[in-house]
């Protein structure tokens, strides 16, 4: 499985992952809700499950994804200052590129 990971969400993430109420836990993204092939994604913080593979980015950040769902294959997270400071996690190699 593939994961990219843009510099500004590394960073974030990183700093949430270093506060001490979360040492331990890894970064998870799941889906939330799918359609056809089209996939809406969630993001937090979990320990690993044994349905899980561990996907280490470029980044230094290691992310957890159900190892049985194909559509977590090669998300892109990103996060955003503008025009609303958040994640936006797509899937362009699934044809799912956030216009949605």
């Amino acid at each position: 499985m593939n994961v990219k990971i843009s510099r500004n969400a590394a960073k974030v993430l990183q700093m949430e992952l270093d506060k001490d109420e979360n040492k331990g836990l890894n970064v998870r993204v799941q889906v939330t809700h799918k359609h056809g092939d089209h996939a809406h994604y969630g993001l937090g913080l979990d320990d690993k499950t044994a349905n899980d593979v561990v996907v280490s980015t470029d980044k230094g950040i290691d992310v957890l994804l159900d190892k049985n769902e194909p559509l977590l294959d090669g998300i892109r997270i990103d996060y955003f200052y503008v025009p609303e400071e958040g994640f936006m996690i797509t899937n362009p190699s699934k044809g799912n590129h956030g216009d949605h």
